[in-house]
């Protein structure tokens, strides 16, 4: 039985049938495709479980890809994971920044690729059955992942990744308390062994982005030297990532 659908979005043909049997062989179906054209014609298709995406394509770059899917209602959600040559940290960021949930690099270990795509799908689920958290004017409810703020007619749906999701969602049950950052790669991604503790620093920054909608984003709070705390109000003058 397969674990879930992949889509592979990698021009280079070594790499892309290593990438299909390392998962293949990890459980998981997997579609491979060449370039920004086909991956958007195949998620049009039918939404997969999770994409791997290079950063290097012919055409349109995986960046502007993984963009473009984040600003689309349909595909908002979908768990991405970027594949590149780029290591520099600069690089790291802005992949990140684009809307991707995890980072790697080339050349890659088969075993860290699939770690971190277990880590990345199943971190969704669980937190589907739990209760309406409530803190200050934000509500949260982990059943249709929905996030409620104040707005102009009472209430504001925000729109949030899925890792901003799962980060709201633990900061806001434990609030007034505060996480390093290895603490909240530990509870929030999982497999924290594989993620740099840069990776919080962006997606906090992203979460503090979604929340000023709702004249929230001050609720994140940076303790330095220490790590974020969530409060229970907004302060008066938002803090920095």
């Amino acid at each position: 039985m397969s674990l879930g659908r992949l889509l592979v979005v990698e021009d280079e043909s070594a790499i892309a049938q290593m990438l299909d049997m390392v998962l293949r062989h990890a459980g998981y179906e997997v579609t491979v495709v060449s370039s920004a054209e086909a991956a958007v014609r195949s998620v049009a298709d039918a939404l997969p479980t999770l994409v791997v995406l290079d950063w290097m394509l012919p055409g349109q770059s995986g960046e502007a890809l993984c963009r473009q899917w984040r600003a689309q209602e349909r595909t908002r959600q979908l768990p991405i994971i970027m594949l590149t040559a780029r290591a520099e940290e600069n690089d790291q960021v802005r992949g990140l920044e684009s809307g991707a949930d995890d980072y790697i690099t080339k050349p890659l270990s088969p075993k860290a690729l699939v770690a971190r795509v277990r880590a990345v799908l199943r971190r969704r689920a669980p937190e589907a059955l739990e209760d309406k958290v409530t803190v200050g004017s934000l509500e949260l409810d982990p059943s249709n992942r929905r996030v409620m703020g104040p707005g102009p007619d009472g209430t504001k749906e925000l729109k949030l990744g899925p890792t901003e999701f799962r980060l709201l969602h633990f900061l806001m049950r434990h609030t007034d308390r505060v996480h390093s950052r290895s603490q909240l790669l530990d509870r929030v991604w999982g497999d924290h062994v594989y993620i740099e503790e840069r990776t919080v620093d962006v997606h906090v920054k992203r979460l503090r982005e979604s929340l000023d909608a709702v004249g929230c984003a001050s609720m994140i709070e940076t303790v330095r030297g220490a790590g974020y705390r969530m409060a229970r109000t907004p302060a008066s003058t938002p803090s920095k990532a």
